[in-house]
């Protein structure tokens, strides 16, 4: 993602804007009958004054009678316009205010579903707090311009444009003076708009980094209570709001400062002209009506000016909340399916094929520290290899490839002879099952925990993947059973627990190549036990690669890859490699001592 010194030039708010009009394009009806209800109400705005007109000229001239049936007539025409306004204006805001909805909901989905699909290093650059800003804060922005500002922006330069034509058919000469000033109002007004504009951006990101700041400090919170560190995240994250509030004070002020300028500026060209219009009436160079009408219309555009430039201020802030958005839009993954994909054979009867051959690999974070050297290894289907080697080997990193969370810089991995490069990323991650060393629990309970390996699998197939991996018996202790909710990354359970649930879950799944990663980690003796023989049976009718450093599961596997400094340094049985002497030797007399 990019960074601050990295993000492209800024565009003008209204081309920013205007990449959201795809968003748009699917409710074209709506729109136009947004529009037409607009149009409506803005004629029916616009034909008060001259009625007002008609009312003072004509219905106050005539005597008796016929006077009181013209002020009658004009009374019933004004109150009919007025219901006309009342049901336009009505059907107009419904109308704006369900495309804010819609839309925002829109831009959300495809925003989230976007930055699902980005590569593990998006989110090795990004904070997880500050996509949620951006998911949350900007798009209640949009939905602000959407919903209502672009509805009122429309309105008022409806009325603007016909205020302005019937104040010159009125008055040429006092509207030509009142558009000169006018004119000379505007133009500080939109330099002094783009100022709100850069302040705007700035809060938005100044309150996605205070976001991102709680969202990592909370789903850290028992190391932080662990060192005593409330009080210190207490005050970073306060300061972070101090910094955001700041921030916003500025954009505030200056759109403060945008509205004083534009009605002291607009009311006051106004004022001088309508003075001028008096003096006219005074000289009998104008009736009293029409001074009337010119003095009404002329504040429909004052009021309509007055409203634009509040209007332009939502739009500088949306401007920024887009600019943000349309930047996790942008953001491609350098990992995707192809456009034409092949598919894998039909499932062997012992799992499936591994090939790696001669991977080298750098993670973009470390672009100077290999991560895999020439690395090449061949499984053979219903074979289980155990990858061993010191912190920093490139365990882990193997695994990552094989689920291609990154592409090697040169190598190859196949699946039963295919180049998973060739393959769609959902055939190839359908087909593995992981059991990841950093357990993932989500906050539901634990038979839709499970489920997660298989959203279409029965109750019936759950349990007993909960049975294989040793975690029915502590389910059932739960005070609700399977519907028991395991809270916000599984808060309620040990880590042995956990570590249980996401066995189970890959189990289900039943892949035919099964990546365990420390599966037993976090497990005690006993239920090691439990595991290990489930794991066993596991591996039955599938290819299993173990990262592992207890000696039970390296044992029983087929061979044992000993990694070091991102190489394959020996390959063997367990007994011929503690025989050997090497790096394996040294490893399992440090950590297999006892055994």
């Amino acid at each position: 993602m990019n960074t601050a010194s990295e993000r492209p030039k800024s565009q003008s708010g209204i081309k920013t804007l205007g990449a959201l009009l795809p968003f748009l394009a699917p409710y074209r009806a709506r729109i136009g009958l947004a529009g037409m209800a607009l149009l409506v109400a803005a004629a029916a705005t616009l034909a008060i004054p001259y009625g007002f007109r008609q009312l003072i000229d004509l219905g106050f001239t005539n005597a008796g009678s016929a006077q009181a049936e013209h002020v009658n007539g004009y009374f019933v025409a004004l109150f009919l316009v007025a219901c006309v306004l009342a049901v336009a204006t009505a059907a107009r805001f419904y109308m704006v205010s369900w495309l804010g909805e819609r839309v925002t909901a829109d831009i959300r989905r495809a925003v989230y579903a976007h930055v699902l699909k980005q590569s593990p290093a998006f989110f090795e650059t990004t904070q997880t707090g500050e996509v949620l800003s951006r998911l949350t804060t900007d798009t209640t922005l949009i939905q602000t311009v959407v919903g209502t500002s672009i509805s009122m922006a429309l309105r008022n330069l409806v009325l603007l444009a016909g205020g302005l034509l019937m104040m010159f058919l009125t008055s040429a000469t006092l509207s030509g003076i009142i558009i000169v000033m006018l004119v000379a109002v505007i133009v500080p007004i939109v330099v002094f708009g783009r100022r709100v504009r850069k302040l705007s951006r700035a809060s938005q990101d100044r309150i996605a980094d205070a976001s991102g700041l709680a969202g990592e400090m909370l789903n850290a919170i028992s190391v932080v209570q662990a060192y005593a560190q409330e009080v210190r995240e207490a005050m970073r994250f306060g300061s972070a709001v101090e910094t955001a509030f700041t921030t916003a004070i500025a954009r505030i002020r200056a759109r403060s400062l945008l509205t004083v300028l534009a009605i002291l500026l607009v009311f006051g060209a106004i004022v001088f002209v309508l003075w001028l219009g008096a003096h006219a009436v005074i000289d009998g160079r104008m009736s009293a009506g029409q001074l009337a009408q010119f003095i009404l219309y002329a504040a429909i555009v004052a009021g309509a000016i007055g409203a634009l430039s509040e209007v332009l201020g939502d739009a500088q802030r949306a401007a920024g909340a887009s600019e943000r958005l349309l930047e996790l839009l942008a953001e491609q993954s350098p990992i995707s399916s192809p456009a034409h994909p092949l598919g894998l054979p039909p499932r062997a009867a012992n799992g499936a094929a591994i090939a790696i051959e001669h991977l080298r690999f750098y993670y973009p974070s470390r672009p100077d520290t290999l991560a895999l050297t020439d690395l090449s290894i061949d499984v053979r289907p219903g074979e289980t290899v155990a990858i061993v080697g010191p912190s920093g080997a490139g365990k882990t990193t193997l695994f990552q490839l094989l689920l291609r969370f990154h592409d090697p810089e040169q190598g190859s991995i196949r699946l039963d002879g295919i180049d998973i490069r060739k393959l769609a990323l959902h055939d190839l991650r359908h087909a593995i099952g992981i059991v990841p060393q950093d357990t993932v629990v989500f906050s539901a309970n634990a038979m839709e925990n499970i489920r997660y390996g298989r959203p279409d699998a029965s109750d019936e197939d759950v349990i007993a993947a909960a049975k294989q991996a040793a975690a029915h018996e502590f389910i059932e202790r739960l005070p609700d059973g399977y519907q028991s909710f395991l809270g916000e990354r599984g808060v309620r359970l040990s880590g042995g627990q956990r570590q249980r649930i996401a066995i189970a879950r890959a189990l289900l799944k039943n892949p035919p190549l099964l990546l365990l990663d420390e599966a037993t980690s976090a497990l005690d003796a006993e239920s090691e036990r439990l595991v290990q023989r489930a794991l066993e049976a596991a591996m039955e009718g599938r290819t299993t690669l173990v990262i592992a450093h207890r000696l039970a599961t390296v044992q029983r596997a087929t061979r044992i890859v000993v990694m070091e400094h991102g190489r394959i340094v020996e390959t063997g049985t367990h007994a011929e490699l503690v025989e050997a002497g090497g790096l394996y030797a040294s490893l399992a007399a440090l950590q297999f001592a006892e055994g």
